[in-house]
């Protein structure tokens, strides 16, 4: 695979990705950048998040220089004014009476909020978001973490995120102690959600730190896990303890260009609710920081040939998310 092609695929652009967190677009407007191109977001007249190109139609200013007043995003150069679905509603410079040039306007994007961050399509979306149906368990709460910039390709990520070999190795530091490197025969199906991926469980470590996240004080602990994907770049993976006690973890990449990354992870938690959001997920953020630090001693993009890389069994889950990735890239 081609870095034009990961940048350029138009299948790529028809799909939702995470940008910022919904706090992050608040009075001021926010600048991201996705597959190589720049955007501006900013909250319009009725609190909705508007998403377009970063650059003024005019004299091409960056628009997230500017400043939102009532709803309008203000360019700096000359003052054009942009509000509800991109349209420019005020060009300081025209005598009153004079139309607008449809010209004028931004070509608004597909942007929408959910699960407490900001999604972006560059395109015209052919899918839904990703699904948790735990949103809306009132049995189960949400915990959001910062939208961090992580210095490897998305693809990486998702590649890493699948993968349950790593783990007595990269998370020594955390759960991975006492997990069998061995990994049993396992098949491939179609999870809840429609995520698709494998069931397996683990003897995990748990240490002074996990007992939070885990509710549990003994030394290891055993989980019952999945690990799925939704196309083109979330991953899933279900955490469940003896106690009932349900964990669920949905990793979000999304490619700023060919070889940075945006990552996020959102937890959903069936416990009494009592437990600080932050002492519920200081575990997983733990976890996080080992694959960041791994991950990003990989360079360049993740090779998506069926015969690039020397796969295992253990790898059965990674192989099939990269042939449906590459197909959907077109390659």
């Amino acid at each position: 695979m081609t870095t034009s092609n990961l940048l350029t695929s138009p299948a790529m652009l028809t799909h939702w990705y995470v940008v910022a967190e919904s706090s992050d677009v608040a009075a001021d407007p926010l600048e991201v950048r996705l597959l190589g191109a720049d955007y501006v977001l900013w909250r319009g007249p009725q609190d909705e998040v508007i998403a377009a190109p970063n650059r003024c139609p005019h004299r091409e200013m960056p628009l997230s220089e500017g400043s939102v007043v009532e709803g309008c995003l203000v360019c700096p150069y000359h003052g054009w004014e942009f509000g509800g679905e991109g349209r420019c509603v005020n060009i300081p410079s025209t005598a009153e009476g004079v139309p607008v040039s449809p010209k004028a306007h931004l070509p608004a994007l597909s942007a929408t909020e959910a699960y407490g961050l900001i999604w972006l399509c560059p395109g015209e979306p052919v899918g839904p978001l990703p699904l948790v149906s735990q949103d809306v368990d009132p049995d189960f709460r949400r915990i959001n973490t910062e939208v961090q910039t992580w210095q490897v390709a998305a693809p990486r990520m998702v590649d890493n995120f699948l993968d349950i070999t790593h783990f007595p190795f990269v998370h020594l530091g955390t759960f991975g102690g006492a997990q069998d490197p061995v990994v049993p025969i396992f098949k491939l199906e179609e999870l809840d959600d429609g995520y698709y991926g494998y069931r397996y469980d683990v003897v995990a470590a748990n240490p002074d730190e996990a007992a939070a996240t885990t509710g549990s004080s003994k030394d290891t602990i055993e989980r019952s896990m999945t690990s799925g994907f939704h196309l083109p770049l979330t991953v899933r993976s279900t955490v469940g303890y003896e106690s009932g006690l349900e964990h669920i973890i949905l990793l979000l990449s999304t490619p700023i260009d060919a070889e940075t990354s945006y990552f996020t992870f959102v937890v959903w938690r069936n416990d009494d609710f009592n437990l600080p959001a932050e002492e519920a997920i200081s575990f997983d953020r733990a976890i996080g920081e080992e694959d960041r630090v791994m991950l990003e001693r990989l360079s360049g993009e993740l090779p998506l040939g069926q015969t690039d890389l020397v796969n295992v069994q253990a790898d059965r889950t990674s192989v099939e998310w990269r042939r449906r990735f590459s197909a959907l890239l077109g390659g």
